[in-house]
C-alpha cells in the first residue's frame, strides 16, 4: 500500500486535522438509538452522580450478544457536534460491517455534592482496580439488564483521552478478563498519583493480554520538560509495551492536548480494536 505524500507542519501547535467520512452522518444509514440515564448511588464510588448514555445500533439483533465500547467522558464522546461524535462513528461502522453490531455505552466521571476534589481525577487518575469495578459490575450490569452483552473480552473496548485515557488503560490492565481491548487517546499517565506505573511494571515482566491503541501528540502537555511531560510519558508506556511483547499500535500527532486528533482516529482506532470480529 503507498500512502499519499504529506507535507510535515512546520507549527506543531496549532493543527487541526480533518474528519473523515465516517465521523459525519452518512445517507442511508440508520441512526441508533440514545438513552439517558442516571447512576445516582454508587458501591464503588459512594456519594456520586451521573449520567450514562447507552447508544444502540439500528437493526441490533436482540438474540445475539452485542460488542461493546465503553467511552469515559461520556457525553464529550458522544456529542455529534463535538470533535469524536463516538454515536455516529458506531452507527457508521456497524452498517458498513467494518465492526460487530456494538453497544455504545457514554460514562459521565462522578459528580460529588459539596465541596472537594474533582470526582473525575478521583476515579480517573488513580492506579487500582476501583473503576475497572465500577464499570464492570455497576454500569455494564445494568446495561446487560435491558440488553444482551458479550463477555467475550475481544469484542469489549474501553476508549478515553486524557485521564480519562488512564482510567481506559487501567481497566483493561485490572480487568483483562472483560476489557480485552483499550483505546487511550493523549493519556494524563505523567499525573498519576505516584507516578506511571506502567513502564516500570511491563519492565518487571507484567503482562496482560490486551490489545492496546495509544495516541500521542508532539506538543502536549509539559513536552519539553525534564518531569510532568505527558508526551513522553506515552511514549514511555508505549515503549515499554512494545518491548514486553505486547500487541500496541502507537500514533503520534501533532498539535497539543486537545480531543480533536483523537475525533478524527476514532473510526480506524475501533476497526483496529475489533478487527477479526466481525
Amino acid at each position: 500500500m503507498t500512502v499519499p505524500y504529506r507535507p510535515l507542519p512546520l507549527d506543531l501547535s496549532d493543527v487541526r486535522y480533518a474528519h473523515g467520512p465516517d465521523s459525519s452522518p452518512r445517507p442511508g444509514v440508520p441512526q441508533g438509538r440514545t438513552t439517558a440515564w442516571q447512576l445516582d448511588a454508587s458501591d464503588v464510588y459512594p456519594g456520586t452522580t451521573r449520567t450514562v448514555w447507552t447508544h444502540v445500533p439500528a437493526r441490533l439483533d436482540p438474540r445475539e450478544p452485542a460488542a461493546v465500547a465503553v467511552f469515559n467522558d461520556g457525553w464529550w464522546y458522544l456529542d455529534p457536534d463535538g470533535e469524536v461524535r463516538g454515536g455516529v462513528v458506531l452507527d457508521n461502522l456497524v452498517a458498513a460491517g467494518a465492526v460487530p453490531p456494538t453497544i455504545g455505552v457514554f460514562v459521565d466521571p462522578g459528580v460529588l455534592a459539596g465541596p472537594g476534589p474533582k470526582h473525575r481525577n478521583v476515579e480517573y487518575d488513580a492506579d487500582d482496580d476501583r473503576y475497572a469495578t465500577f464499570l464492570v459490575e455497576e454500569v455494564l450490569a445494568r446495561v446487560g439488564r435491558e440488553h444482551r452483552l458479550t463477555d467475550d473480552p475481544a469484542r469489549t473496548v474501553v476508549v478515553g483521552g486524557s485521564s480519562g485515557g488512564n482510567a481506559a488503560f487501567t481497566a483493561a490492565w485490572h480487568r483483562p478478563d472483560r476489557f480485552g481491548q483499550a483505546v487511550c487517546f493523549l493519556s494524563s499517565f505523567a499525573q498519576m498519583p505516584g507516578g506511571n506505573p506502567y513502564p516500570r511494571l511491563l519492565a518487571a515482566g507484567a503482562r496482560r493480554p490486551v490489545r492496546w491503541f495509544l495516541q500521542a501528540a508532539h506538543r502536549d502537555l509539559g513536552w519539553n520538560r525534564s518531569h510532568d511531560n505527558w508526551f513522553a510519558e506515552n511514549l514511555r508506556v508505549a515503549a515499554a509495551l512494545a518491548e514486553s511483547g505486547q500487541d500496541v499500535r502507537l500514533v503520534v500527532g501533532d498539535g497539543g492536548h486537545s480531543p480533536q486528533h483523537a475525533g478524527v482516529l476514532l473510526p480506524d482506532a475501533l476497526r483496529w480494536a475489533f478487527h477479526g470480529c466481525t
